[in-house]
């Protein structure tokens, strides 16, 4: 008996074909399926649509709608779920299932970088694979991403390049999995690598504010006259900012609206090493928080959930760091 894989559709790439004012999402789920006939000899599917968007148009609400729809497909007795969607924002509705979903199965993310009408897409190759991903005995839970014969967790996969196959890449963990012809092996353990939260819906306004040389502190100024919820600073190295900002980032706190500081390195963690007016120690002794190895848009969206879940500043704060 095969088991039962349910495919949640939202657009993106992977659906899109040609058009006079652009490429656009026009393939159903049970197209894309149709395309690929041995998807038939690994699961029984169950198609339904959630959303018919580029991803770029990705919304909380539509993230809330698939978590909604992965616990139903779930109490139904699905084996597994595969959610098809544009690659500009997968990992982040990937992440963001990741932090709101407490699931007994596998979520897998999958998409395209050429439409079904360019030549050689590499959509149909993708969605074989998150189906062998979340019909496969050793994924019994977590959300991932499943695209050019690779698996990474949805916390760590990050998008790399505009328009190559192989896009998606975890630079500080590498891969969970990859795939070969006859097999999916496993490279360490597939489980989820975050914190789960209980949410009912978000619509937390975060703002990202940019360091670089010569960066004044009017971005983080505004945001506070804007009241936003939350405020990712993507900084330099280690996760540093010029001493303007770090000055702004001190009036944030004392606000007690929560700062995030991450860096725009690709690899590797913020650490408190440096002084000076915006350097990791003075931001951190100024409240701010240091968000490891998260890139920026992925910060604002567990940013987003946190104080979605949480009103008070500190513990908005604590539950971040999940102290």
């Amino acid at each position: 008996m095969l088991p039962t894989v349910a495919i949640l559709s939202t657009g993106g790439t992977i659906a899109s074909t040609s058009a006079e004012g652009g490429a656009t999402p026009s393939k159903r789920g049970a197209d894309l399926v149709e395309a690929v006939p041995e998807l038939e000899t690994h699961a029984d599917l169950a198609v339904e649509e959630i959303a018919q968007v580029p991803s770029y148009d990705m919304t909380f609400d539509t993230m809330m709608d698939l978590a909604t729809a992965v616990r139903r497909v779930a109490a139904d007795g699905a084996d597994g779920v595969v959610v098809t969607h544009g690659t500009d924002t997968l990992e982040e509705s990937a992440y963001f299932l990741d932090l709101t979903l407490e699931c007994t199965i596998p979520v897998v993310f999958t998409g395209a970088q050429r439409r079904p009408d360019e030549t050689s897409p590499d959509g149909p190759a993708n969605l074989l694979a998150a189906v062998r991903v979340a019909s496969h005995e050793q994924f019994s839970s977590g959300v991932y991403v499943a695209t050019n014969d690779e698996v990474h967790a949805a916390r760590d996969v990050t998008k790399t390049h505009t328009s190559a196959l192989e896009t998606f890449d975890s630079p500080s963990t590498g891969p969970i999995a990859a795939l070969t012809r006859s097999d999916v092996r496993v490279i360490r353990e597939p489980r989820s690598y975050s914190a789960t939260f209980d949410v009912g819906s978000v619509t937390s306004d975060i703002a990202i504010v940019a360091s670089g040389a010569d960066m004044g502190r009017r971005p983080i100024d505004r945001a506070l006259e804007d009241d936003v919820d939350g405020i990712v600073v993507n900084g330099t190295g280690l996760g540093n900012t010029t001493s303007d900002l770090g000055g702004a980032i001190a009036a944030a706190v004392a606000a007690e609206t929560p700062v995030v500081v991450v860096s725009r390195c690709q690899a590797g963690v913020t650490a408190p090493v440096y002084g000076g007016g915006g350097g990791g120690t003075t931001l951190q002794s100024h409240g701010a928080i240091h968000g490891d190895d998260l890139p920026a848009h992925k910060a604002r969206v567990k940013l987003a959930v946190v104080c979605a879940v949480a009103d008070a500043f500190e513990e908005r704060r604590r539950l971040f760091t999940g102290e």
